[in-house]
């Protein structure tokens, strides 16, 4: 079985640093299933690709395991030629150091987006090319496959679960080992090995960063762990933990929470005028609502006319239907409900559907985010979806001293993992301004005390 990645971030033979294999050698690798053979077809400075070349020994696999059965089955299959979790178990031995994102000689290097073309020969896809595109796509890749028939001599046995796969990306190469490390097993749906407590923990770790929030998350945990239910229920329970509450209960409990706080000032009200000031200053005429919760921000776009296309996306489907609600799209007539459309989908994904517009609002979202998370944030706003303008809102922690009955060092909700001084928020807009080329100015919301501030501080940014 064989794997290729490819580069062409110039000089791109600094792939055989991430990778920690020299491009001018071969090396090989003893496993206890085969060997792995790691090599370059091409090393120059415009373009590079490493191979990772797996020999699977099935009869040595069947005659050391003591428990087969005897039948043809165990020497005849398809495991010596098509990637499945002894591709992965490869990776984490021969790839483990790029795997774990590091790299001594070339740090720099480690969280630097590259662009990547990986190619799996041949791997089967149980569920066929609409699962291929269900697992990577929510992922930010670009899939290409080519479907293989079971054999071209007979066409009548149809085709197989066999596909040639290219996945293009622009991501840090850990994140792309990370991602084939987990869904490659899942893909072919099995595992040559006893799948325990160790491999829900493995799980865990590998998918600490995008698993929770994939909307293929509860397919993916139980295939990775060979069905077993008892694994799958506890992966799934440490994923909701981690990732907070479910979306749906967050939205309908924590919403109210942080309005309580903030009602003595109409906080919310005095955000959505001050965004909606913006965007008409900006001369928008269409906007995204990223957490757009149950649409009230939706409604005062839908309520000017000057707004001519809308979209709400939020995580929480349940948030969706009540914006719906609220906003009575069924009701609406023709031509101003063609106006406004919601959407599902996590911030931290990769989405064409956001592109082309001319504005962007993030209300009080960020805050509710992992810090781990904000950088696939960052990239899903600044660089996929890039609109001319984006508006951002966040709570000023140092203002929460001025709200009676919040305990000192609390945050305005359970469900924020963060919240920024004026310094802090300030600092990492003028990072993400620099990093995507726009420009940003910062505005208060509510009252503004001369010591701490305003209780909503706004980053307005504007493509060059």
């Amino acid at each position: 079985m064989l794997l290729t990645i490819t580069t062409t971030a110039q000089p791109a033979t600094d792939l055989g640093f991430l990778l920690h294999k020299h491009p001018a050698r071969v090396q090989d690798v003893e496993l206890s299933f085969g060997k792995a053979h790691v090599f370059y077809p091409e090393a120059a400075t415009e373009r590079c690709t490493a191979a990772l070349l797996l020999e699977v020994d099935p009869v040595g696999l069947v005659r050391g395991r003591g428990d087969g059965d005897g039948t043809l089955d165990a020497y005849v299959n398809d495991r010596p030629y098509v990637a499945s979790s002894f591709m992965s178990v490869a990776i984490a031995r021969v790839f483990g150091t790029a795997l774990a994102g590091r790299c001594e000689n070339r740090p720099d290097l480690v969280d630097r987006p590259l662009p990547f073309i990986a190619r799996l020969a041949v791997v089967p896809c149980r569920g066929g090319e609409g699962l291929l595109r269900r697992l990577f796509e929510p992922l930010g890749y670009e899939v290409r496959a080519e479907h293989h028939p079971l054999d071209t001599a007979f066409a009548s046995w149809g085709e197989g679960p066999y596909f040639t796969v290219e996945l293009r990306t622009e991501r840090t190469l850990a994140d792309l080992l990370t991602h084939l490390y987990v869904l490659i097993p899942v893909l072919d749906d099995d595992k040559h090995y006893f799948v325990g407590q160790d491999e829900l923990e493995k799980l865990i770790r590998q998918g600490e960063c995008w698993l929770a929030g994939h909307p293929e998350k509860d397919l993916i945990t139980r295939r990775y762990l060979k069905h077993f239910k008892s694994l799958t229920r506890q992966a799934l329970a440490r994923l909701v933990q981690d990732e907070g509450v479910d979306p749906d209960l967050a939205e309908a409990t924590h919403a109210d929470e942080e309005a309580d706080v903030e009602r003595r000032i109409s906080l919310a009200e005095e955000r959505v005028g001050t965004v909606l000031a913006v965007l008409k200053a900006e001369g928008a005429r269409s906007v995204l609502d990223l957490g757009c919760g149950e649409g009230r921000f939706l409604r005062a776009l839908l309520a000017d006319a000057a707004f001519e296309k809308i979209v709400g996306v939020d995580v929480s489907h349940r948030a969706l239907e009540r914006a719906s609600e609220r906003l009575r799209l069924e009701d609406l007539p023709a031509r101003r409900r063609e106006r406004i459309s919601l959407l599902h989908g996590a911030l931290t994904y990769r989405d064409k559907r956001l592109a082309g517009f001319d504005a962007a609002v993030v209300i009080e979202v960020v805050e509710h985010l992992d810090p781990p998370r904000l950088r696939a944030f960052e990239r899903v706003v600044f660089e996929c979806a890039r609109p001319t303008t984006v508006v951002i809102t966040t709570p000023n922690v140092e203002y929460n001293v001025h709200f009676p009955g919040l305990p000192a060092g609390r945050f305005r909700h359970r469900d924020h993992r963060f919240e920024w001084t004026r310094v802090e928020f300030e600092a990492w807009a003028a990072e993400q301004a620099a990093r995507f080329g726009y420009a940003v100015r910062f505005l208060p919301v509510g009252p503004n005390d001369p010591v701490t501030g305003a209780p909503t501080q706004m980053g307005v940014f504007r493509r060059g």
